[in-house]
């Protein structure tokens, strides 16, 4: 039998719900072309094109991480939150769907999906 333990850990839902990310009052992301990343074990996550994040606002962060299902991370940072998005620049080839696209902790700022 085949192994599809990545294939089965991670699916990719694209949507046009509209996702909108907040920093307080202030809007950082609006899209209605998000991808939902669902992965056993964690929260589904929004991962938003660039092009509709206001990427002048983040700095680079010195946080890496690597996942082998997913490939490795680019951390970004907010003035005031350090590592509050992420993103999979070359990621490995079954997540080419996410490739450039931002996902942002929840924890630290305010999404909304309509």
């Amino acid at each position: 039998m085949a192994d599809h333990t990545a294939e089965t850990r991670i699916t990719l839902h694209p949507h046009t719900r509209r996702v909108r990310i907040f920093d307080g009052d202030i809007l950082i992301a609006d899209t209605c072309k998000a991808i939902e990343l669902r992965e056993r074990g964690y929260p589904p996550r929004h991962y938003l094109p660039r092009a509709d994040v206001n990427i002048s606002k983040f700095s680079i962060s010195s946080t890496v991480t690597h996942c082998p299902f997913k490939g490795d991370t680019t951390y970004y940072s907010l003035p005031d939150i350090a590592d509050v998005a992420w993103s999979y620049e070359r990621p490995v080839d079954e997540m080419q769907a996410i490739a450039g696209r931002l996902a942002f902790d929840a924890r630290k700022v305010t999404e909304l999906v309509e």
